[in-house]
């Protein structure tokens, strides 16, 4: 028995060293694993970032008894609850989003501004020189998230849907990632809670005790008369709206015989859309000449100028 080998090995300390042994490797098992988790998911952190909506085609709400019914609705709320201010989306922001894309670079933005050229025609011949008088009437709302206006079913909202599934294949032919497939649901989003990262954390839903006396409530119609590609992140215009790249603008010949009162109401918004683009490329020659370090009037002109005319070739696309 004493010349039996490893008669005077502790079998307890061995069985406790070959555990030991066993458990290191599971230990570096399971930090391989979870490294390797970790790296999956900030890959697909990148990811997501990478191809996150940045521009969207947005339909501007522009008629001033939707803004104003909008703005009572808010108004109700916050009085009874202030930290909801904080969620609100400013009248001039008010818009029914068409499409969602991701555009990465200046090139693809032109692509984008070409496509939304291009839908023009197709969107013309779905409208067949009819006006469409879309009608926000009752509140509903996503998760508790989101609260918005719903558009009222009826021939001119299933033409919108048609124009959206239109303008999403002519982007997408183009090459532009449009975004999720799910079935478009137009509507007109006035509060959200992801606005503020604090409220998020002081507040989990939105209760619809809030907005009571307005979930029936009729906001007015809008007139479709443009559509806008805007980016999510680049600074807003004076009035709240988002910075535009490009339009396409319809109406002006749609009604057969225009009252007086329309003829003044479109007159207005062309003008506003006109002082607007006017602003905005106000701004952004000032801001061209602030970054001039020679201070050259010639080459400030020469670049605000050129600035001009690639944004005149980009909608022209």
């Amino acid at each position: 028995m004493a010349e039996m080998p490893f008669v005077d090995t502790d079998i307890e300390d061995e069985c406790a060293m070959h555990a030991t042994s066993e458990l290191s490797i599971k230990k570096k098992r399971k930090r391989t694993i979870g490294r390797e988790i970790e790296e999956g998911i900030e890959r697909k952190k990148k990811k997501n970032k990478q191809y996150q909506p940045n521009y969207f085609i947005s339909l501007p709400i522009t008629n001033p008894k939707i803004t104003g019914s909008i703005q009572a609705v808010q108004d109700a709320i916050i009085q009874k609850d202030q930290r909801f201010s904080k969620a609100m989306v400013r009248s001039g922001s008010l818009h029914v989003t068409m499409l969602v894309m991701h555009l990465s670079t200046e090139e693809e933005i032109s692509i984008a501004v070409g496509a939304l050229s291009d839908s023009k025609v197709f969107v013309d011949d779905l409208l067949k020189g009819k006006r469409v008088n879309l009608s926000f009437q009752g509140i509903d709302h996503f998760r508790n998230q989101v609260g918005f206006v719903n558009l009222a079913e009826n021939d001119h909202t299933a033409l919108l849907k048609e124009i959206a599934e239109t303008m999403k294949k002519i982007f997408q032919e183009k090459g532009i990632m449009t975004g999720e497939e799910r079935a478009f649901k137009p509507h007109l989003t006035f509060m959200k809670l992801s606005k503020s990262t604090e409220l998020r954390k002081q507040v989990k839903k939105i209760d619809s005790s809030l907005y009571e006396g307005f979930k029936n409530h009729y906001f007015g119609d809008e007139i479709l008369h443009r559509f806008d590609l805007c980016s999510m992140l680049k600074k807003k215009q004076p009035n709240g709206y988002y910075y535009c790249e490009s339009s396409i603008v319809f109406g002006e010949k749609q009604a057969a015989e225009p009252d007086d009162a329309e003829l003044v109401s479109l007159s207005k918004r062309l003008v506003e859309n006109a002082v607007l683009k006017a602003v905005q490329q106000y701004l952004e020659e000032t801001q061209n000449k602030s970054r001039q370090t020679d201070g050259s009037p010639a080459k400030t002109e020469e670049a605000a100028s050129g600035s001009k005319n690639e944004s005149d070739n980009d909608n022209s696309k």
